[in-house]
């Protein structure tokens, strides 16, 4: 439940105490109330001592003490102190109590002044930040090295450098009972469909939760829904480039103070398979490079369950392949290796998420001998398991999105075990539900096999290829863009 109002009275004394008792600046020491007496009034200064600037509150304090008695007798003293006294730029007032304590806790500090009818509020917060640099998932060899950080106005103002329109707009919006999460809608005003902009602006404002312990994410789960289905329903990204590219597109990107990923919706299962990469090379460099990429994705799909098929049918295989199969299978059934070694990998992966980077290497000799040589030596294994499981794993790295590559990851063990327990027609059936489950997702009414299912030919060209820059003059029509020429 949303908190009431509780509007400012006459008594400055019964306002101290409420805002007082409301931060419970008694029982918290990072939370401070310097009470001043200037212009024979009273007042008092409340902020959170690790947002406040210094400098800033110094500043406001040294020019206080030159206030005109007579001038804080008047009834525009709220105009006097705002415009004449207050060297600050981001002011604002209320009567609002409560609101008052909740711009508190976001990082503003607020003046309290006997006989004012209004708080003044000056956002005067400097969150702690790291410095912008390139993100470890997302980069390139040639082009921009910084990245998203943590603090929203930042984000947002490195958009901004990229996009110089006078029709960006950055629409604010605050989430969460207790958390009181600071959100931005980015986008661009002349370009991205107005309906995409009121839904994911209703969506966040009817969410109703404490808080959001999981940033971006969070907010996938309440406006995207889908929980059952393991694909991602939107975009992330850490770099600025990457979000004005969708932008000019007409995209949306969501800023989740907090978290260093931007979300981009919506997006279409091809939008997982782009890198920045390819557009900072030749066009038929990054065409190659993309189709090496598409590669590697569906190797790390099909590769292992098709392997098995062929190598368990082996009497039917055509003179040119019958090198496929395997030559020592070892004590164990080849299912049951997969198994192990898709779940000795996936160890392998959150073991190396926890290790510290000093004992990486470590890891991975550790990883080598144990997956490697003598789980092979001993009959564990047979080579060629581990050698298709190797690539399989390697197209899983290859994939741009991390969220794709795990459920990917997921159903390559799902058609594996389905080729194991009814062979051909099984995997058959398991593919078939695969391109039916993503033939039936949509995300924000854009199919997510778009272009492909339905199908556009200049859109699937552009997905395929990397068409050279002055060339790709038309934006996606599934996004419904109001203006469709680049």
């Amino acid at each position: 439940m949303d908190e009431k109002t509780h509007k400012i009275t006459a008594s400055y004394k019964e306002n101290l105490h409420y805002l007082k008792t409301e931060l419970a600046v008694d029982e918290s020491f990072d939370l401070i109330c310097l009470e001043l007496f200037h212009g024979e009034k009273n007042m008092a200064l409340f902020l959170v001592d690790g947002f406040g600037k210094d400098a800033a509150i110094t500043e406001i304090q040294k020019q206080l003490r030159y206030l005109d008695k007579e001038k804080l007798r008047d009834h525009h003293v709220e105009d006097y102190l705002s415009q004449q006294v207050i060297p600050y730029i981001e002011l604002s007032s209320t009567d609002d109590l409560n609101q008052v304590v909740d711009e508190v806790l976001s990082g503003p500090c607020a003046l309290l002044v006997e006989g004012m009818s209004n708080v003044i509020l000056m956002d005067t917060r400097e969150y702690p930040v790291r410095s912008p640099e390139e993100p470890d998932t997302e980069q390139v060899i040639r082009g921009s090295k910084d990245g998203f950080v943590e603090t929203i106005i930042m984000n947002a103002a490195l958009i901004r450098r990229r996009i110089r329109d006078r029709t960006l707009r950055v629409k604010y919006v605050k989430v969460g009972r207790r958390s009181k999460s600071d959100l931005a809608i980015v986008y661009i005003e002349d370009i991205a469909a107005s309906d995409y902009v009121d839904h994911i602006y209703s969506a966040l404002q009817h969410i109703r939760t404490d808080g959001l312990p999981m940033a971006d994410k969070t907010i996938e789960e309440f406006v995207f829904g889908q929980h059952l289905n393991p694909y991602p329903l939107v975009r992330y990204t850490e770099r600025p480039d990457v979000s004005a590219t969708h932008l000019y597109e007409g995209h949306l990107i969501i800023l989740v103070d907090g978290s260093p990923s931007a979300v981009i919706t919506p997006t279409s299962f091809w939008h997982h398979l782009q890198h920045a990469e390819e557009y900072r090379q030749k066009p038929i460099i990054g065409a190659a490079l993309r189709l090496v990429r598409f590669a590697a994705v569906w190797s790390s799909l099909f590769l292992l369950p098709l392997w098995y098929l062929l190598a368990t049918h082996s009497s039917n295989l055509p003179e040119a392949i019958s090198f496929i199969g395997s030559e020592k299978p070892g004590e164990i059934p080849l299912f049951i290796q997969f198994l192990v070694a898709e779940t000795g990998i996936e160890m392998l992966r959150m073991a190396s998420i926890h290790t510290p980077s000093a004992l990486a290497t470590a890891l991975g000799l550790v990883a080598a001998l144990l997956i490697g040589e003598v789980a092979i030596e001993v009959g564990l294994f047979s080579p060629e398991v581990v050698l298709y499981l190797s690539m399989a794993a390697i197209g899983s790295f290859a994939t741009p999105s991390y969220e794709l590559s795990l459920a990917n990851r997921l159903f390559r063990v799902f058609f594996l075990l389905c080729s194991a327990l009814f062979g051909i027609s099984g995997y058959i059936i398991s593919v078939t539900l695969w391109l039916l489950l993503l033939t039936r997702t949509t995300v924000l009414n854009v199919p997510y096999l778009w272009p492909f299912i339905p199908f556009n030919y200049r859109s699937m060209r552009d997905v395929l290829l990397r068409a050279p820059m002055p060339l790709k003059n038309r934006r996606p029509p599934a996004l419904h863009p109001k203006d469709p020429d680049r």
